[in-house]
C-alpha cells in the first residue's frame, strides 16, 4: 500500500491542525509541515515560538493517527546561521518528523555541502536528517549535482529530496536516478505539469509556486520516475492549485490530489 503524505504547499492557507486534519479525512497518512516562510506572499507557521499552535497540531496528530513526514524550508544561503536553526529541529523531534528540507542557494559548492553537512549534524542531535531538494533556477540545478552535494557532505543522515516537477525541469530522467543510492531517497514530492517546460524563470516559479497539475493529467512521466525509486517510501503529493483554491476551496485540491494519485499509481 502506497503511503500518501501531503505537502503543505497544496494548501499552504490552512495552519497545522487544519491541514492535518483534512489530510486525515482525504486518506493521507501524514503531511509535511512548513515552518519557516519561503517567500514574503506566502505563509509559514513557525510552531517554533508559537506554542498554542504546536499544542494544537499534536492533538490533531493525536486525534487523526496522521503523522509528521518533514519539515520545510530551510534555504542554504552564504549568510546561514546553523545554529539559529535549533529551535526548528527542536520542534520537529516534538512532532516526530524524520526530516527537514533543505534547499541550496550558494553559487560555492564546496561552501554548500559544508553548510549542509553542519545541518545534518545538528538534526542529527535531534534524530532526524536533511534531504536537499534541487530546482532549475538555482546552482543545483538536476538530481547529480544535488548527489555531488550530499555525498560531498559525507553524512548519513543526508539525503535528496526529488520532486517530479523540479526533476522534468531541470531535464532530468528516470535512468538518472540508478546512480543515487536508494537510502539517500526516503520519500518523494510527486505531482503533474503540462509536458511542455516554461522557458523564462517566472514560468517555472508559476508552475512550481502555484499552479501545478494532479498526477497522471499532465505530461510528466511519473510512474516511470517512481519506478527508478526505492519501493514503499512515502509519497508527498505537492500539488499547488491556486486557482481552484479560490473557487473551491482547498479541501477540493487535497482531494483531487489524492483521488488522482490513486487513480494514476493504482492505490
Amino acid at each position: 500500500m502506497i503511503r500518501f503524505s501531503l505537502a503543505h504547499l497544496t494548501a499552504l492557507s490552512l495552519t497545522p491542525p487544519e491541514l492535518i486534519r483534512v489530510a486525515a479525512g482525504a486518506g493521507y497518512a501524514s503531511v509535511g509541515l512548513r515552518l519557516i516562510q519561503v517567500t514574503p506572499e506566502t505563509p509559514g507557521y513557525p510552531l517554533m515560538t508559537d506554542k498554542a499552535m504546536l499544542r494544537e497540531t499534536r492533538a490533531a496528530m493525536s486525534d487523526t493517527g496522521v503523522t509528521v513526514n518533514d519539515i520545510e524550508f530551510i534555504r542554504i544561503t552564504p549568510e546561514i546561521d546553523i545554529q539559529a536553526l535549533e529551535p526548528f529541529f527542536a520542534t520537529g523531534a516534538e512532532l516526530g518528523a524524520r526530516w527537514a528540507v533543505a534547499a541550496p542557494y550558494d553559487a560555492d559548492p564546496t561552501r554548500l555541502a559544508d553548510r549542509f553537512a553542519a545541518l545534518c549534524d545538528l538534526a542529527a542531535r535531534y534524530d532526524q536528517g536533511v534531504v536537499l531538494e534541487f530546482f532549475p533556477w538555482t546552482e543545483i540545478n538536476g538530481v547529480a549535482s544535488a548527489n555531488t552535494v550530499v555525498q560531498a557532505a559525507g553524512r548519513a543522515n543526508g539525503g535528496i529530496l526529488v520532486d517530479t516537477l523540479h526533476f522534468d525541469r531541470c531535464g532530468d530522467v528516470p535512468a538518472d536516478l540508478d546512480a543515487i543510492p536508494p537510502a539517500r531517497m526516503p520519500f518523494v514530492h510527486v505531482c503533474d505539469a503540462p509536458a511542455e517546460r516554461p522557458t523564462t524563470l517566472e514560468g517555472l516559479l508559476h508552475h512550481a509556486r502555484a499552479e501545478r497539475l494532479p498526477p497522471g493529467e499532465g505530461g510528466i512521466e511519473i510512474k516511470s520516475v517512481l519506478a527508478h525509486m526505492p519501493a514503499g517510501i512515502p509519497v508527498a503529493l505537492e500539488v499547488p492549485m491556486t486557482a481552484l483554491t479560490r473557487s473551491e476551496g482547498p479541501e477540493a485540491v487535497i482531494r483531487r490530489a489524492i483521488d488522482a494519485a490513486r487513480r494514476l499509481l493504482g492505490a
